[in-house]
């Protein structure tokens, strides 16, 4: 067998105990190559003819995440500091108007993007999700390329910049901010931040490394906290703009939509006219994205949850009501309780000083509800680190099975747990330490900068892969009515969302350009990761001659049957709800 092959093996994947094997994966190098013909384990993984007879003596990852797990999750996954505390800063960058319609776009954008990855991943519910599609869909360099780039990249809100950390150096990140939030209280301020970040990566730490049912469970009351505190804000939001705060001052309240009229766009840098507002908006849109980031995940826990073509459909379906719901009604409600002008959005700090959920509830006079607030951020940064930690972990692990990382990074232990890949991630949260003094700080926000670009480069991969797939069913007369879930509005959406976030891409960050407003730091924080992402797809397609996948030589049968046999066993498992509360919890879970 030829060293191309080989390169695409090393896989300890565990293959299918009733005695399924493994099948090849046509068109990744060529259709007359048939002795480099990549192989793939019943989920997905690609596998060498080496690594087969070592695979079938390893274990791999378990399915036992439940469907109430996948669903808080996909409901509360993403629901961070940047909901809490960076929609602040957009607020008075947009204005009224241009927060709702900044994060309404995005919505959209993001709900393109979700719908599509849900089709492939509720078909191929796989070790990898986005990052197999990009290999199986494009070419295995983009693959490489996107796996090495998102696992290595920050995607959430930093608390001092308000942004959206990631994966592996999101763990950190996300560590700080957490320590940073404990500052609003005086007594916690008093301890040395060094302590405060020990005790949240050991914490982390722990969750994952207890197994994924603990990360699940974690994770499903993390989200329900965060999930009821955003409701609960927006019926509070909702009374305070009715006037309807007992001793409220009848010449502020009710609100209404009083901001809406004197403030609805700002004026970007003091740029006058239509211009100035639509860079206002612009720069809103911009942030709004990196407040979406992260919603993805759901797609790597699918390799890990109980019948995923039943759960991963109810999942995914519930991202446009979160969406709707939590972002686009949540940001209208905070529109309409603090203006624009506020200072405090700017200037409040890192902490439930600076939400204007905070600056609402205490204008209308109400006092306990800060400290609570602020406990819910703690919790908010809490799980996105935790997230980040699992989802950094399963990338490697992934990558691993793959062939494109350290075969070391594929093992896992009889339970299901990747220990090497998640040791490899969790040392990255020592970087957490660096915040401790003054230059090194400067030097890793500019690091956790890196973020914006990463996510969105991601979402955008992962649409370019649907329409490949898309494409190729109708070219192999693949009829995607019998999937277990088909995609709606397609394949506009996934062009809509493409074209959208090609041109953010681009312009993220476009004020540098503006006139005196040039950063050397800003700029290279922003665009750098575009040509690293480039560099590691061409290194890898130059060092592995890998090939663009034609749409008749995509493969959509390599591990299907293997899990259209699954689903089946776990079907015959399932138990309908029969009582009406049973049918309640199926209904919201």
């Amino acid at each position: 067998m030829d060293s191309r092959s080989e390169s695409v093996g090393n896989v300890f994947d565990q293959v299918d105990k009733n005695g399924i094997g493994l099948e090849p994966i046509r068109g990744l190098y060529g259709p007359n190559d048939p002795e480099a013909a990549v192989k793939t384990t019943f989920d997905g993984s690609f596998a060498s003819d080496e690594a087969r007879a070592e695979s079938d003596q390893q274990p791999g990852v378990k399915r036992t995440l439940k469907a109430r797990h996948l669903s808080f999750i996909a409901l509360g996954g993403t629901l961070g500091t940047g909901i809490f505390v960076g929609s602040g800063s957009a607020l008075a960058t947009g204005g009224a108007a241009g927060i709702f319609l900044g994060y309404t776009i995005m919505g959209a954008i993001v709900y393109s993007m979700m719908i599509a990855l849900g089709e492939m991943t509720t078909l191929y519910p796989v070790n990898g999700a986005f990052v197999h599609y990009a290999s199986r869909f494009i070419d295995p360099s983009v693959g490489f390329a996107l796996g090495w780039t998102r696992s290595v990249d920050p995607d959430a809100d930093t608390a001092a910049a308000v942004r959206r950390y990631s994966w592996a150096v999101t763990i950190p990140t996300e560590v700080i901010a957490a320590a940073l939030v404990l500052d609003y209280w005086p007594g916690a301020a008093k301890v040395n931040v060094a302590v405060w970040i020990t005790v949240w990566l050991i914490v982390i730490c722990s969750f994952n490394f207890m197994g994924v049912r603990y990360f699940g469970e974690a994770e499903f009351w993390f989200s329900l906290i965060k999930i009821l505190a955003i409701v609960g804000l927006i019926i509070l939001s909702l009374i305070i703009t009715a006037g309807g705060i007992p001793g409220s001052d009848p010449n502020e309240y009710p609100i209404g939509f009083r901001y809406w009229h004197t403030e609805p766009f700002k004026q970007l840098n003091g740029i006058p006219g239509a211009l100035g507002r639509f860079l206002s908006f612009w720069t809103v849109f911009i942030q709004a994205a990196f407040s979406f980031l992260g919603t993805e995940i759901v797609a790597l826990t699918a390799a890990e949850a109980e019948n995923p073509r039943r759960n991963v459909p109810k999942a995914i379906k519930r991202v446009f009501a979160r969406i709707v719901f939590f972002y686009v009604v949540g940001v209208l409600m905070m529109s309409l309780i603090v203006s624009p002008s506020d200072p405090r959005l700017i200037n409040g700090g890192d902490d439930a000083s600076a939400s204007p959920w905070v600056i609402g509830i205490e204008r209308a006079g109400i006092k306990v509800l800060p400290s609570i607030i602020n406990a819910v951020i703690l919790i908010a940064a809490f799980s996105a680190g935790n997230s980040d930690l699992y989802a950094a972990s399963r990338t490697l692990y992934g990558l691993a099975c793959d062939g494109q990382a350290p075969k070391i990074f594929a093992k896992c232990t009889k339970n299901g747990l990747p220990i090497p890949a998640l040791i490899a991630t969790a040392l990255v949260g020592v970087l957490a330490y660096m915040n401790c003094g003054t230059s090194s700080a400067t030097a890793f926000n500019y690091l956790v900068n890196l973020s914006s670009v990463t996510g969105i480069i991601n979402w955008l991969v992962i649409l370019i892969a649907y329409l490949r797939f898309y494409y190729g069913c109708r070219r192999q007369g693949i009829d995607r009515r019998e999937f277990p879930y088909r995609a709606p509005f397609q394949p506009h959406a996934s062009w809509f969302g493409a074209i959208m976030l090609t041109l953010i891409i681009i312009f993220s960050d476009y004020q540098v350009f503006l006139k005196d407003s040039w950063d050397t730091g800003s700029f290279l924080t922003a665009y750098i990761v575009i040509p690293w992402f480039f560099i590691m797809l061409y290194g890898w397609k130059w060092y592995k001659k890998t090939r663009f996948v034609r749409l008749d030589d995509i493969d959509f049968d390599s591990g299907k049957r293997q899990l259209d046999e699954m689903e089946e066993q776990e079907q015959a498992r399932y138990k309908a709800p029969t009582t009406w509360y049973e049918k309640l919890w199926d209904l919201v879970v």
